[in-house]
């Protein structure tokens, strides 16, 4: 009983189509909301929505990184 107190369980790992992606990435960039807001709207990872915007900015060539 003490051992579960305060832990979560692990959520498992979900996988999401390339067009949602792009459809959180113009939220965020949009202006309206924050990325933590966006996140939490969609039950998403605010690290994970920052990566899409990240990958988003990478494969338009505004970003260096791998594509």
């Amino acid at each position: 009983m003490m051992e579960s107190m305060g832990k979560k369980k692990p959520r498992p790992r979900r996988s999401f189509t390339r067009e949602f992606k792009a459809e959180i990435v113009e939220l965020c960039q949009r202006g309206d909301r924050s990325v933590g807001q966006v996140a939490r709207d969609f039950d998403l990872t605010e690290t994970a929505v920052r990566q899409w915007i990240r990958q988003a900015e990478v494969d338009a060539g505004r970003r260096e990184g791998l594509t």
